[in-house]
């Protein structure tokens, strides 16, 4: 996600210009958008003349600007968009103002969105942000003779080294753990989250037990093996083709969420530092106890745009939270993790200590 511009407006509305830069941050950009948003993009629209209701074709499609007040968003994965409904607020064609229009948000186009920011939301364009410009998986792909070391922000790839080595064949040839040698030394400089090694025949796997056995600190972050045909930006082409890297993402944040989960469940069974559902960690909040949130991203939705059950303001919550140095994550009700956290409420908490 890249962030444009910031500007206040009337009250305490913020005007955010933002470009998404993956499918990553349209999926964001659901969760945050809420009924009663302005949201502003370049969009096409049919136009029916005089002449085309007379031969009923239906009009033509006009480019135009358009601002709509926000009914829904639906993130559409496989379509790779983001699709917003509304209804048109102001547009570059002024007949066109009161009309019902969809809006359909692509990677690389810049919108603007129109709302009072809460904290949570704030802090998830942030991540977002970061994310791009961070690498959180390398892809290392090797053959006999050749390595490269590749990083990937999102779903952009950008080479950080490439090397040669000896190929252990030959009249003269040296051990190839020199080879395996150097791509664990690059590998150890590298802050990621995981690894990748990739590339054609069993070259790849010798390197893997190399390292294991001498850099089990940079073995610790290896993910899947993947077959290619060849290294370098090739090989890094299939390995993101294959979807590799999107795995590795996703278990990354099911592996966080997860951890929190099992804490959670652990210290219910023992009757310890933790509570669920909206009313008790509302009340912990009270008490000042909650050191981590967990709350569903879904659940969150819901109550924001006031087709919720809860009694309480959850935007309440989270901001005493905040405020009381108690941090906030949002599940995915995509992932398991989340479907454990649906079936305790949509709402639970760590506290600092036990209450009565």
């Amino acid at each position: 996600m890249r962030i444009d511009g910031r500007t206040r407006v009337e009250g305490e509305r913020e005007r955010w210009t933002l470009v998404p830069e993956s499918l990553d941050d349209l999926w964001h950009l659901s969760y945050v958008l809420e009924p009663g948003d302005l949201v502003s993009g370049d969009t096409t629209r049919r136009i029916q003349r005089d002449d085309d209701r007379m031969r009923d074709t239906g009009g033509e499609r006009e480019p135009m600007s358009v601002t709509i007040t926000v009914d829904e968003s639906e993130f559409h994965k496989f379509a790779n968009r983001l699709r917003v409904s509304g209804t048109i607020e102001s547009a570059s064609r002024e007949d066109q103002v009161g009309h019902h229009h969809t809006l359909n948000v692509e990677e690389r186009e810049e919108i603007e969105i129109e709302k009072v920011w809460q904290p949570d939301q704030r802090e998830r364009i942030e991540e977002a942000v970061e994310a791009t410009e961070n690498a959180d998986v390398a892809i290392a792909t090797v053959e006999e003779g050749a390595a490269a070391v590749h990083t990937v922000a999102q779903y952009g790839a950008e080479e950080y080294a490439s090397f040669t080595g000896p190929t252990g064949k030959g009249e003269y040839a040296r051990e190839r753990s020199e080879l395996f040698g150097e791509l664990a030394s690059v590998l150890s400089h590298i802050d990621v989250d995981a690894i990748l090694l990739a590339g054609p025949g069993f070259t790849k796997e010798d390197a893997r037990k190399y390292i294991e056995e001498n850099s089990p600190e940079v073995a610790a972050k290896f993910g899947a093996t993947v077959d290619t045909s060849a290294i370098g930006d090739r090989g890094v082409h299939e390995v993101l083709k294959r979807g590799a890297v999107e795995d590795v993402q996703a278990e990354t944040r099911i592996t966080e969420e997860a951890e929190y989960i099992d804490e959670l469940t652990t210290r219910i069974a023992q009757d310890g530092a933790a509570t669920y559902g909206i009313e008790a960690v509302a009340e912990a909040t009270e008490y000042g106890a909650v050191e981590e949130l967990l709350v569903l991203d879904d659940r969150l939705r819901e109550e924001r745009a006031g087709e919720g059950e809860w009694t309480i303001d959850v935007n309440d919550v989270i901001e005493s939270v905040e405020q009381q140095g108690g941090s906030v994550t949002v599940f995915s009700s995509e992932f398991a993790p989340g479907d454990q956290l649906a079936a305790l409420g949509g709402i639970a908490a760590l506290l600092r200590y036990r209450l009565e």
